[in-house]
């Protein structure tokens, strides 16, 4: 594993259409019980080479009821986004994450886990890729279908502050799905 994080951490494949270069991000270990897969590096977390080190990380942080000690073992919580790069700026926030990463990198890196127990899918990208026909009409039900997907995976919405408006309009977010992530959660840490 620790070869293979290497090799990826080096990776150029797409740098060519990064406005800001290669830095991908990602940690895992082959001991890892969780597995968080978002969506790609934002302008911070490309700064710091830390995932989810802004307050998108906080808010997921807040809702998995871990705190920043925890979320970055990579023993316990493995952190693979669709895209390792920030992909750049686009009309409504960043761009999609680059199509290259997930399928020249994450089976690889899902053989070297076998001890994840969960994987938290977080927004469309990551829920189109590893749920394809599985997922409901749009984001909103696939989430609020989360127990469809369960034992291995449980989908989110991003938590990104954009989002602060749908979670207000998706009060069942809050009520429902959070209290029993944070169940499953401490049941496996």
């Amino acid at each position: 594993m620790k070869q293979l994080l290497e090799t990826i951490r080096e990776c150029k494949l797409c740098e060519a259409q990064l406005p800001l270069g290669a830095r991908p991000v990602l940690a895992a270990s082959r001991n890892s019980k969780v597995l968080v897969i978002g969506q790609a590096p934002g302008t911070v977390v490309h700064a710091t080479g830390i995932p989810w080190n802004d307050a998108s990380g906080r808010e997921l942080r807040r809702w998995m009821g871990v705190d920043a000690s925890l979320f970055y073992d990579p023993e316990v919580i493995g952190i693979v986004p669709m895209g390792f790069c920030y992909p750049g700026k686009g009309k409504g926030g960043d761009l999609p994450p680059r199509p290259e990463c997930a399928p020249t990198w994450h089976s690889t890196i899902m053989e070297q886990m076998p001890d994840v127990q969960l994987t938290l899918l977080i927004g469309q990208y990551a829920q189109r890729y590893y749920l394809g026909k599985e997922r409901k009409k749009n984001l909103t039900e696939t989430v609020r279908s989360f127990s469809d997907y369960l034992p291995e995976f449980f989908p989110l919405v991003h938590p990104s502050p954009r989002n602060i408006r749908w979670q207000r309009r998706n009060p069942w977010f809050e009520e429902q799905v959070v209290p029993e992530l944070k169940s499953r959660l401490s049941m496996i840490i």
